[in-house]
Formats: C-alpha cells, sequence, structure tokens
C-alpha cells in the first residue's frame, strides 16, 4: 500500500486484488502531476464546481483525490473500478458520493472538467473522445496526463481533430500533461468502432468467422499470430459441457469452440467492458440461435462455482497497462484449477519464454506440452 499526498488529504491506494506483495503502485508520477495542476500548486487552481469527468483512472487514484467534488468516473477495467471501491471505502468517502461508469455506459450530458488518464490504446482513446464530445463545451476544461512514453504525436493528434487545439507541458518526473481548448466548431463525427473482418480458412472451426472489435481489444483489426496458432490446435472435445474463455478477448475462442461443440455451454469472461461486448458480438454473429453462452465483466473467475467447469481455454496477458507481470496469469491458472472438475482441463497458449510450465506444475501437479513453434507453446494441464 501507498500514500498519495495532496491538498485533499492524504490516501493509502491500492490495486486490485489487493496482494502485500505486489511492489506495483496504485498511482504514478503522472496521476501526481495532473492533481497539483488542479490544485494550483504550479499556478491558478481548476474550478471543479461543475461536472468533473475522469476518463480512465487506473486504479482510482485520482477519482478517490477528488471525490469531494462527486467526480463520474468511466473505465473499460473492472479491476480498476474495484480498485476505485476499495480505495474510497478506505477513504472514509460513501460510494455514492461518486459515479462510477464503464465505457459501455451513456456518458454524462454536459462535462465541466474533462480529466483523461491516456491509455495505452489509441483507438481507445478515440472512441471515448468522440463518446464524449458532445458534451463538451466551449468552457470545458481538458487536461490529459501520462507518462513521457505513452504520450505520442498521434496522442495530440486526436485531442486536437476531436476537440480542439492542443498543447503540453513540460516533462515532471517523465509524465507530462496534455492541455486542450475545447472547440465547439469541429465537426462531431461519430466513433468508427465497433469494426469486424473476416476470419482466414485455415483455423479449424473458427474459420470464415466474422469478428467484431470494440475499440481498445488487442489486435482490433487482424488476428493475432497466437490465437491463430491457439485457434488451429484446440481440443476435440464432444457432448455438453461447460467451457469457460478465460480473458475473452472478443471471443473468437470460445466461439470456435461452441462451433466445434454445439453441446457446449461457453462462459466468456474477460475483465475489458470492450472485450465483453466484443465477445457477445462475435458469439451472436455467428453461433446458431440454440448455442448457448453467458458473458461476465469480472475478475477472472471469481464468482463461479468449484468443479463446475469442464475445460478452461486461457491466453493469459502478461502485462498490466506499462509494466510486466506474471501475477495475473498465477490467479488465472490457480482460478482454473478451482473450478474445474476432477478431470477438467485447462489449455493454456503463452510466449515459449514466459515459463507457464513451471506454475501450472506446481498447481496442477502436472503439465503437457501440446504443440508448440518457435514463439509459442500451448499447455494442457489436467486436474486429478
Amino acid at each position: 500500500m501507498n500514500s498519495l499526498t495532496t491538498s485533499w488529504g492524504e490516501f493509502a491506494l491500492t490495486r486490485f486484488p489487493e496482494d502485500s506483495r505486489d511492489r506495483l503502485r496504485a498511482w504514478d508520477a503522472s496521476d501526481a502531476y495532473l492533481l497539483r495542476h488542479l490544485e494550483g500548486i504550479d499556478g491558478e487552481p481548476t474550478d471543479l464546481s461543475g461536472t468533473v469527468v475522469v476518463l480512465g483512472d487506473r486504479w482510482g487514484a485520482l477519482t478517490t483525490a477528488l471525490a469531494g467534488h462527486r467526480p463520474v468516473q468511466i473505465t473499460d477495467s473492472y479491476l480498476g473500478r474495484q480498485a476505485t471501491r476499495a480505495n474510497l471505502a478506505r477513504a472514509g468517502v460513501e460510494e455514492d458520493t461518486v459515479r462510477l461508469l464503464s465505457t459501455r455506459d451513456t456518458p454524462p450530458e454536459r462535462i465541466d472538467v474533462l480529466l483523461v488518464r491516456v491509455p495505452k490504446s489509441l483507438a481507445l482513446l478515440e472512441d471515448q473522445l468522440r463518446r464524449l464530445a458532445p458534451a463538451v463545451h466551449a468552457g470545458t476544461v481538458v487536461v490529459g496526463t501520462g507518462m513521457v512514453t505513452e504520450i505520442h504525436t498521434s496522442t495530440l493528434k486526436l485531442f486536437e481533430q476531436i476537440l480542439g487545439p492542443t498543447r503540453t507541458s513540460l516533462a515532471v518526473k517523465k509524465a507530462r500533461l496534455i492541455f486542450c481548448t475545447p472547440d465547439p466548431r469541429l465537426a462531431r463525427t461519430a466513433s468508427p468502432w465497433p469494426r469486424s473482418y473476416t476470419l482466414p480458412t485455415d483455423v479449424g472451426p473458427a474459420s470464415g468467422l466474422t469478428v467484431t472489435n470494440h475499440a481498445g481489444i488487442f489486435c482490433a483489426e487482424r488476428l493475432d499470430i497466437g490465437t491463430r496458432f491457439f485457434l488451429r490446435n484446440l481440443p476435440r472435445r464432444r457432448g455438453p459441457e461447460r467451457v469457460v474463455d478465460l480473458g475473452c478477448g472478443n471471443g473468437v475462442v470460445g466461439t470456435a469452440a461452441a462451433l466445434a461443440n454445439p453441446e457446449a455451454e461457453v462462459l466468456f469472461v474477460d475483465e475489458s467492458y470492450q472485450a465483453v461486448a466484443s465477445a457477445e458480438a462475435t458469439f451472436r454473429a455467428n453461433a446458431g440461435p440454440a448455442a448457448r453462452a453467458e458473458f461476465r465483466v469480472g475478475d477472472g473467475l471469481s464468482g463461479v462455482p468449484a468443479e463446475s467447469v469442464d475445460l478452461v481455454l486461457n491466453n493469459p496477458p502478461f502485462h498490466t497497462h506499462q509494466a510486466m507481470t506474471d501475477a495475473t496469469a498465477y490467479r488465472m491458472f490457480a482460478g482454473s484449477r478451482e473450478v474445474l472438475r476432477p478431470g477438467g482441463e485447462l489449455w493454456v497458449i503463452g510466449n515459449r519464454h514466459l515459463g507457464y510450465h513451471v506454475k501450472l506444475r506446481r498447481l496442477f501437479g502436472n503439465c503437457e506440452v501440446v504443440t508448440s513453434d518457435p514463439k509459442f507453446v500451448i499447455l494442457r494441464a489436467v486436474k486429478r
């Protein structure tokens, strides 16, 4: 747990799920820089009396610090939302003091202060700025923030094209601010997302499927090579069983499993609201009316009953924002073991260098290589 000190108070902040061994902070220099600017430490304080919207707040640091101004938080991350709830509670703030929205929810009709934590995905930034632009007026204060490595010329161009003239601050502790002056005369065009594309004919049961991607999904305009390899080597199973596409992204893996085994019921799970919306659109566009599926935004397999699943298909992430970590993968593996029935299987694809076989053997007591190529390996662990 780390403390963030502001003129509004000192806040003990954690990521979610909270882990005392986690050395990654719930805030960084870009969050602190933005709050200093709003406080007026380096100039005039910002008027926060109107509707304040915080877009992309990663772990709730900005929302918690600004809770006294009743902000609206908009996030694509379920884990980020849960972290915000926990940090607000720790600060003694009632949750209804703030308004928590996802990127799929209808945004406020009027925005007086728009604070943007620049996301990793340029597409997600474009999508959200276009969704919020109708609520921005000439007097809206727009300030973005991010680490220097996260703010590029393309980032600034999006602010300029969608909202109005844009400039940046000097870098402080490798963080930078973005200042944008809204221009109501700019044409307000709708977001170009979601987008769809057709899969090639050499990816097993997924061949020729139409894939739908909302903004922010990994490899949103083409099939990535890891997923292609996984689709070509999915397990061949039959009969009524429950399958989980864990960390489903656009849902192409779970949809392929459903098409290969029409008797299966598939649960699509991801912590991204954009991902689950994409997975549902992909499944509905390709599966027949009798196909059964459930779509859940959540923290991995939390809430799934123990020993209720026959097969888990997983391509775990090894980054959380800009940090590289295997903590998420380990939690996915442990959760899979809990929900699998005896004899149930976890199939995992990952880069060869990540060494997932070590963790799987530790958790399951077994792990075998299904197949591999120079970059990827597909592993199978069975619950005994």
